[in-house]
């Protein structure tokens, strides 16, 4: 159930009077139901109300408003509503109750109703309700429900209502760029899967769909395996054109940028941030697209070079927390605007933190520990970004700088780090609700420079320095058991690393391998307990920090490389290839 109040109205007289009967100038009549009201009151709810009764001001006999298409109950919400100020909306009644006042032009409950549904939204149902929407306009509540169907289209693959959607309806969404999907075979699958569910009528879309489909993304594997061995396919010479045209680019895809190679949009993707190239410090951003398993530079001009430093993604901004340079160290808080590309300073922390550990839980920043030039702290703080405040909370139980940590349910970890006498092998969980720290089971290992991550269920601890040489091991924390458990270890051994999950992965990003800084670059899948090597960064480093950033619209400002020609350039190159395939 949702319920939407509006602000406060002097509306319990008028509530009474008409529960009373008294004063009533005015029946709506539903079906062979009469409702007695008040005129202004529903005058005053919606301008439909208000131009009726406009039509009939001169009439001296009581009006008697005649209301078809919707059901008295219904009626018998929004007259609550218009007196009251609140409404409850139930999956039972939120669609009749969401046509009623579209129809009625009703604002507020036309709102609690898509409040509620955007609520409900999931791969079950977001076809549905974006359907829906064709009926009863509300742009927030289409966007957010096709966001969901392009977002989670996997699992949108497999539900029901996939199976319902029309063939231009299917092929505008297989032809977004910012259709979510992890390999391209998945596309040309759901195609398949649409039109096994009524052969006769669809077979005549498969050129069109394939059309959409981005062939020339697909491994030759893929295209053999499942393209080429498909009957419908093989017997469509259409289709066959568009596949030999495909793998002709796939040689060459990297060129082709208005074609069946041109890559999708990633959902997320990965920032990593300043820390020392060697020597010395860099101020280079660069970003990862996880569709293209490649790194783009976005450096920009103002950013000034940070290390040992935390930044968070939040409400459209990057936070860059506390940090170092080869002079000072930084109580300094800026914010990235990743739409405006402008830097803000916004308030201090209360402490100089480098060596920080950050994080963020329901809408607020915590910074922890950290070593402020004097001494290892143990203390910790949050910021409210509504009120651009720090505030100090309960200290851990020890002081912990390069340490590592993360959120999850509802509590914040910290794991490992450095007391300024020893590697920590310890950590502790924050409970914002009762500020207070809680000393858990200790890792295996003793690990300062760690990385610490929320990951499938779990806290995973990873690399790190144990005193005497650089870790490759990891473990995993089970708050339910409070227990660790070790898990496949790092292709390379690492410290002072970037660390993130991006697209059900644990991403580690450069550091110092107790020789050198690094560019490598790894990624771990626990559903096969084991870690892989992803694409290098452009610039090595360590000390850097790292943060994952979704649900941007103008992520292809990030996600595309800034040298790219304009298409038109692509176009003209690719004819005067030998290698050309015309396309359109």
């Amino acid at each position: 159930m949702n319920e939407c109040s509006e602000p406060p109205h002097k509306l319990s007289v008028f509530n009474e009077l008409r529960l009373n009967g008294e004063f009533c100038d005015a029946v709506i009549k539903v079906e062979d139901v009469a409702f007695q009201i008040h005129k202004v009151i529903l005058c005053n709810c919606t301008p439909y109300f208000r131009s009726v009764c406009s039509l009939f001001s001169h009439c001296s006999d009581p009006l008697v408003i005649n209301i078809a298409g919707l059901s008295p109950d219904m009626m018998q919400l929004i007259i609550d509503f218009a007196y009251t100020g609140s409404v409850s909306v139930t999956k039972d009644n939120v669609q009749d109750l969401l046509l009623a006042a579209d129809q009625l032009n009703v604002m507020g409950v036309i709102q609690a109703c898509c409040s509620f549904l955007g609520e409900q939204l999931c791969p079950q149902n977001c076809i549905g309700i974006w359907r829906f929407t064709n009926i009863c306009v509300s742009p927030e509540l289409q966007h957010k429900a096709h966001h969901c169907i392009t977002d989670r289209f996997e699992e949108v693959v497999s539900c029901e209502e996939f199976l319902q959607l029309s063939a231009q309806e299917l092929a505008d969404i297989l032809d977004r760029d910012d259709l979510n999907v992890r390999r391209e075979r998945c596309v040309f699958e759901a195609v398949m899967r649409w039109i096994d569910h009524e052969p006769e009528e669809r077979q005549r879309h498969l050129a069109a769909l394939l059309s959409k489909v981005r062939l020339a993304l697909m491994t030759m594997d893929d295209i053999r395996i499942t393209v080429l061995s498909n009957e419908l396919v093989q017997n469509n010479a259409e289709c066959m054109t568009l596949v030999n045209d495909a793998i002709a680019i796939l040689p060459n895809q990297h060129r082709y940028y208005n074609c069946p190679a041109r890559p999708r949009l990633p959902n997320a993707i990965l920032f990593a941030t300043g820390g020392f190239s060697g020597d010395d410090l860099t101020h280079v951003t660069e970003v990862y697209n996880v569709r293209t398993d490649d790194w783009i530079t976005v450096t920009d001009s103002l950013q000034h070079p940070h290390a040992y430093h935390g930044t968070v993604f939040l409400n459209g901004y990057i936070y860059c927390i506390g940090g170092r340079d080869r002079m000072e160290k930084f109580n300094s808080v800026c914010r990235f605007d990743l739409r405006a590309h402008t830097w803000q300073e916004v308030a201090p922390m209360y402490f100089r933190r480098c060596y920080v550990s950050v994080t963020v839980l329901n809408g607020i920043i915590y910074a922890m520990g950290g070593f402020d030039g004097h001494d290892r702290l143990s203390t910790a703080e949050c910021y409210q970004p509504e009120t651009n405040q720090w505030s100090v909370i309960a200290s851990m139980h020890e002081q912990r700088s390069d340490a590592s940590c993360t959120a999850l349910h509802e509590k914040i970890y910290i794991c490992g780090g450095l007391n300024g006498f020893e590697c920590l092998q310890t950590a502790e969980c924050y409970n914002p609700k009762t500020n207070q720290w809680t000393v858990i089971a200790p890792m295996n290992f003793r690990r300062s420079g760690t990385g610490v991550v929320t990951y499938a269920d779990h806290i995973y601890a990873v690399g790190g320095f144990d005193g005497s040489s650089r870790l490759r091991s990891a473990e995993a924390y089970n708050p339910q058991t409070d227990a660790w458990t070790t898990v496949s270890s790092m292709i390379t051994p690492r410290s002072n690393f970037g660390i993130e999950v991006i697209d059900s992965r644990i991403f580690v990003v450069g550091g110092y391998s107790g020789t050198t800084t690094t560019f490598n670059v790894e990624c771990y899948d626990a559903t096969k307990n084991q870690w892989s090597q992803a694409c290098d960064m452009d610039v090595s480093r360590s000390a850097l920090s790292c943060c994952v950033v979704s649900g941007l619209p103008n992520i292809a400002e990030y996600a595309t490389p800034r040298e790219v020609l304009p298409l038109s350039h692509f176009e003209e190159d690719a004819m005067e290839s030998d290698d050309f395939i015309p396309i359109f």
